[in-house]
């Protein structure tokens, strides 16, 4: 019983992880970044946030159970503290890989009533996939999301950072031509623009 953690002693905490136990993929670039953060924040926990936006840039657009890890031993803190955080927020991408763009599809109110649904049905018609799916080749993932705070652009789409709408048939016709045209991952530009803005917070601090 040497391993039980009382819950009554709310300051014994699992232990990070170690280096040797990690494949560690962070940049020289992101390792500069996150030392500017660390600047910024009374302590390492603080950091959590803006660190995990770091770690989805750099392995990709998503937030694996490595990215996680890696997170953590940055950190100091518990693989159990970083996922518990990171799972909290649908911003992160935890659930599974996305691919290279990911189209979110409001589904509340106000696009329901303005064709919300058959908008998410013809864009997963047209990629052969299903909500929550990611196409064969990794170039997209279609996610249906609560409200996107843009009613009056229902329907309306999520690109990287970009609101769309309001939208229809024709409009996802050549949204999804451009994006196959797109070089770069709007998944991780946007997680690299995130990265950017809390360091130009940094800076003006």
């Amino acid at each position: 019983m040497k391993n039980v953690i009382p819950a009554s002693n709310l300051t014994v905490r699992p232990k990070a992880p170690k280096k040797e136990e990690l494949e560690l993929k962070f940049s020289d670039k992101a390792m500069k970044e996150l030392s500017a953060l660390l600047k910024h924040y009374p302590n390492k926990k603080a950091a959590i946030l803006p660190t995990l936006w770091l770690a989805q840039r750099e392995y990709g657009g998503t937030l694996s159970a490595d990215a996680m890890a890696e997170v953590a031993f940055h950190l100091d803190r518990s693989y159990a503290e970083i996922e518990g955080v990171a799972t909290f927020y649908s911003l992160y991408n935890t659930k599974h890989a996305v691919g290279k763009h990911l189209i979110e599809v409001c589904t509340c109110l106000t696009c329901q009533v303005c064709d919300g649904f058959n908008i998410l049905k013809y864009l997963c018609a047209k990629l052969d996939i299903k909500p929550g799916e990611t196409t064969s080749d990794g170039l997209f993932t279609v996610h249906p999301v609560e409200c996107l705070n843009a009613c009056d652009r229902a329907p309306v789409l999520q690109v990287g950072d970009e609101y769309l709408g309001p939208v229809d048939t024709l409009f996802i016709d050549e949204l999804i031509r451009k994006l196959k045209e797109t070089p770069d991952s709007t998944v991780v530009k946007y997680a690299d623009e995130v990265v950017q803005v809390h360091l130009r917070d940094v800076e003006k601090a």
